[in-house]
């Protein structure tokens, strides 16, 4: 498939209207952590509130979790609790599916699995990812065992490759590319050499950089960044 790469002046902000289209149509959505994904939940806050809509047929999933509470501020679902869910308490999504990360990596893994099984599996509407300056999406890390895994849709991870070094509970490549539309976000000058090995004119597919995997299986992969972490893709800037 074709890589969308958008060069744009606030990629959260680009994030949050896809997120309301998505919600508009009373979509599944994968949540991602990250400070611009946590960007894109605040634009889409006031979005909701701006046009009046109504989350009660939109249900929300988690991309990956940290095997920690709830609580911990290391969650990826706290920073969603209070970043997205809190603002909206008035405003109940159908459903916020957490990945239970205090169970640890393989229960949690299972339990998610399960969650996701007995759904359908829904196929998303919109999946939301960071990239790390590794290359790394989700908690699919570089040269790790879980980025050839293919039958499950959810695997454990136990050793992070960045950090906090935690264990992790994550989707796999499977799950991922299953979603109708994937936006990949990214901000800043450090992610650019990870933006040009994963989506730039000379980027392959190769499991040292996780995120160039997504491509290959993809429907639709638009990738969300601004002009510094777009710095070397010299044939679009």
């Amino acid at each position: 498939m074709t890589v969308t790469i958008e060069v744009v002046e606030d990629p959260a902000g680009a994030a949050a209207a896809m997120m309301l289209s998505a919600a508009l149509g009373g979509g599944n959505i994968v949540l991602a952590g990250g400070s611009t994904p946590k960007a894109a939940n605040s634009h889409f806050v006031d979005a909701v509130r701006a046009v009046g809509l109504d989350l009660g047929q939109t249900t929300f999933w988690l991309g990956d979790e940290r095997c920690v509470g709830p609580d911990d501020d290391r969650s990826n679902f706290k920073m969603i609790k209070q970043s997205l869910l809190d603002p909206l308490a008035d405003n109940v999504p159908a459903a916020m599916h957490r990945i239970k990360g205090e169970l640890g990596p393989e229960q949690g893994a299972d339990d998610y699995e399960a969650l996701l099984r007995e759904a359908g599996p829904p196929q998303f509407d919109l999946l939301l990812l960071g990239i790390g300056p590794d290359g790394h999406t989700a908690s699919l890390f570089p040269d790790q065992e879980s980025l050839s895994e293919r039958e499950r849709l959810v695997v454990g991870v136990r050793e992070a490759g960045l950090e906090p070094f935690v264990s992790r509970v994550t989707l796999t490549l499977p799950a991922l590319t299953a979603s109708k539309q994937i936006a990949v976000l990214a901000e800043g000058e450090s992610k650019a050499n990870a933006i040009a090995a994963a989506f730039g004119p000379d980027a392959k597919p190769q499991p040292h950089v996780p995120s160039s995997l997504l491509a290959p299986d993809a429907k639709e992969l638009i990738v969300l960044v601004d002009r510094a972490a777009a710095a070397r893709l010299a044939d679009i800037t």
